[in-house]
């Protein structure tokens, strides 16, 4: 190849599923890439452009472990979304009333 020509490099995104493994706010995401080099199993790439959330590269292969979560420096800029059959449903003790996880505590007026 000669040195005067650059060598393009294509990603082609799985299509994710329905239930989309992880949620990118781009108004809050800074495009760090910090949930690029946390991920164990690589599901995002970096954005070439900058400033610009990262790609969700491999969405079916996320384990749901909540590292990208857990160490972006922009809270609500990633979230974890649960499948459906993963969402447990529990009862507060002190009030008893019936949750799920990931279901935003509601408060009472």
């Amino acid at each position: 190849m000669n040195q005067g020509t650059t060598k393009k490099v294509w990603a082609q995104p799985n299509p994710p599923t329905p239930g989309r493994p992880v949620l990118l706010d781009p108004n809050i995401c800074t495009g760090c890439n910090k949930c690029v080099e946390v991920c164990p199993m690589d599901i995002f790439i970096a954005n070439p452009d900058k400033g610009k959330p990262p790609i969700l590269l491999h969405p079916d292969e996320c384990w749901y472990c909540g590292c990208c979560v857990l160490d972006c420096p922009k809270p609500g800029a990633i979230k974890s979304n649960f499948p459906l059959m993963w969402r447990v449903p529990w009862k507060r003790k002190t009030t008893g009333e019936h949750a799920w996880v990931g279901m935003k505590r509601r408060r009472a007026n």
